[in-house]
């Protein structure tokens, strides 16, 4: 029987999964992992979806580069704020109608995006679509009420890396499904840029309703079930949780270090495509429509890193953690960031393209594992605002990325000086994670909750395809 211990105004969720069985579709827990990682995926894959598709946009609205620098700022702005809500929204009424509601209400402006003829309504469609970036903090909550810290790291990351994934399929795909429309249906070039988006709105719909019928908030049960057994805090205390995680300092060093790695990936999702295009001699004489894929192509090998690597950045978190505690997580966290700033100084200074490709390859690894290293830290920092403090890190990563976005919108600044300055700015965040700290009793409570959720995945019978944290990931 699973249960939900309630001590002054918080909630110890019990019967988590101490593993990660793959191949499990029907316990609570995997449901949940399966569903929120497929969720993301689908709002990554609708909130770049235009990113691989922005040189034919770029001719048809006549966007300068300063214009598209907007639109790059502008995707990833109102994410800062969904999340920080989100995370709010999630301890009060559960993942499962947040990610609902989420996924509803975000699909109507990535369909919507088909009206824009101008760069004005364009800008404005671009910032509602950013919307389902809070998506992420659902996810996060999600997994981290459903698995036992001994795996919860490798679970936070493996669902996160997976949903990433659909910032990498998305620039292989969408220049496939706009040669479709192209090429096999004869639309114009106009008309193909917004149907391949409405499919991508349409997606997002359809799993908006299958998240509210086969999830639940936890092992349990839903949210208000539990409220009315009384097993769980009222609603009124939600409010002050978030006022705690609003005054932890740890809480902004991870807020900045989350945008040090996420922001600068949502960058790059952004600004890859073009970035090969615009800068590499081999596209500059190819036929447009065979560079859009082309750029695609190789763009994609960054978001495609998501299937492992943010994996391996939490699985790691957990594997230190499991060794020497919660400082053991920080650590990682330090070494994953600063190795990710010397690769992305390396990644601006390529110019061949049979350089450029692998460093990019080496500096995506660093990134999704910094990432992952991140949230095997924030279910540990305060679990009676888990929410709260997700949303706040998680908007880190946004506001990182809306940094970012004026370095590229700058006229007087090419995009490989940018990016370098990225790097600098990323090894120097680094050091942040040494800002992260826990007293003596959170460490022994955290090796107790570990030792216990270890003590009964040895007794359980061994599933014949699990992913643990100390099983390859």
């Amino acid at each position: 029987m699973f249960r939900i211990k309630t001590v002054k105004n918080t909630m110890e969720v019990q019967g988590k999964a101490t593993r990660i069985r793959l191949f499990d579709f029907h316990s609570p827990q995997m449901r949940a992992f399966h569903m929120s990682w497929f969720a993301f995926f689908l709002c990554f894959f609708a909130w770049f979806g235009i990113a691989p598709l922005m040189r034919v946009v770029r001719e048809e609205l006549s966007l300068t580069k300063e214009q598209i620098g907007w639109c790059i700022i502008g995707s990833v702005t109102v994410t800062v704020f969904a999340r920080l809500f989100i995370g709010w929204l999630c301890d009060r009424v559960g993942p499962r109608l947040a990610y609902t509601g989420m996924l509803l209400i975000g699909s109507i402006p990535v369909m919507a995006i088909g009206f824009a003829d101008s760069f004005t309504s364009f800008l404005l469609f671009r910032i509602a679509i950013g919307v389902i970036g809070a998506s992420f903090v659902i996810t996060q909550y999600h997994t981290s009420i459903m698995f036992a810290p001994n795996c919860v790291g490798t679970a936070n990351a493996t669902t996160a890396g997976w949903g990433n994934l659909g910032g990498g399929v998305t620039q292989l795909l969408m220049p496939l499904v706009f040669a479709m429309f192209v090429g096999t249906l004869g639309f114009s070039e106009a008309i193909s840029w917004r149907a391949s988006m409405f499919v991508a709105g349409l997606l997002c719909a359809g799993m908006g309703i299958a998240y509210y019928f086969l999830t639940q908030d936890t092992p349990e049960g839903n949210f208000a079930d539990l409220r009315a057994a009384g097993k769980m805090p009222e609603k009124k205390h939600v409010s002050g949780s978030f006022i705690a995680a609003c005054k932890d300092y740890r809480v902004w060093a991870l807020f900045v270090i989350y945008g040090a790695c996420f922001g600068i990936e949502l960058t790059i999702n952004n600004v890859a495509a073009l970035y090969f295009a615009d800068y590499f001699e081999y596209f500059q004489d190819m036929d447009p429509l065979k560079a859009v894929g082309a750029a695609g192509l190789i763009a994609s090998l960054f978001g495609l890193m998501n299937i492992f690597a943010r994996t391996l950045g939490g699985a790691f978190g957990d594997k230190f953690g499991e060794k020497w505690g919660l400082s053991g997580r920080v650590k990682w966290l330090f070494v994953t960031l600063f190795l990710e700033g010397l690769a992305l100084m390396l990644f601006s200074q390529m110019n061949i393209l049979v350089l450029a490709i692998p460093t990019l390859i080496v500096f995506s690894l660093f990134v999704q594992m910094s990432e992952g290293a991140t949230f095997s830290v924030v279910p540990f920092i305060n679990k009676k605002a888990l929410g709260s403090v997700a949303g706040i890190v998680g908007a880190g990563g946004n506001a990182g990325a809306v940094a970012a976005g004026f370095l590229f919108k700058s006229s007087a600044i090419t995009w490989p000086t940018a990016l370098f300055i990225l790097g600098a700015i990323v090894t120097m965040s680094s050091f942040l994670a040494f800002v992260v700290n826990f007293d003596e009793a959170s460490e022994t409570a955290a090796r107790e909750a570990i030792q216990s959720a270890l003590n009964e995945r040895n007794r359980a019978p061994a599933p014949v395809m699990a992913m643990a944290s100390d099983q390859s990931a």
